[in-house]
């Protein structure tokens, strides 16, 4: 599993995940990676924080860290059964369309993982930029739709 993050500004750090991401692991991931990433990006403390509903990301414990440092950026309240605008999942999209044609397959674990680290590495900043300036016509849709589909 990977678990990464970026802005408009910068691609941010990915980490492979060796086990399942628990509320037990995820708040290293958000101290050692995000944190200082935000930090980074966001000096002022005007980032703002997008995660999905999984369980691990809506813990207790991963809450009280996120309000604990609200001064430095701020995590958006994600409803449950909301429809899918996170950005991330276009980028994992992309890099699983870039794995898939690669030849030959990855034969282990470790290759996979050393491929999706250089497709990570290499993700064109443009797109990365065009998928945040696209978030506020992905939510005008949606509030338009009224619970309808979109092309989002």
């Amino acid at each position: 599993m990977l678990w990464g993050t970026f802005s408009w500004a910068a691609l941010g750090p990915v980490v492979v995940v060796e086990q399942t991401l628990k509320a037990a692991n995820y708040p290293n991931i958000i101290a050692d990676q995000l944190h200082p990433y935000m930090a980074f990006v966001f000096p002022t403390g005007n980032g703002i924080f997008q995660q999905d509903n999984a369980p691990c990301h809506k813990a207790r414990i991963e809450l009280k860290w996120f309000e604990e440092h609200t001064d430095e950026f701020h995590l958006i309240s994600w409803p449950p059964n909301s429809p899918v605008l996170n950005p991330m999942e276009h980028i994992w999209d992309v890099m699983e369309r870039q794995l898939r044609v690669q030849t030959p397959p990855c034969p282990n674990i470790s290759t996979l993982r050393n491929r999706c680290l250089d497709i990570w590495y290499n993700l064109s900043p443009v797109m990365f930029q065009k998928l945040v300036a696209s978030i506020p016509k992905q939510v005008a849709a949606v509030l338009k739709a009224k619970e309808g589909a979109t092309r989002y």
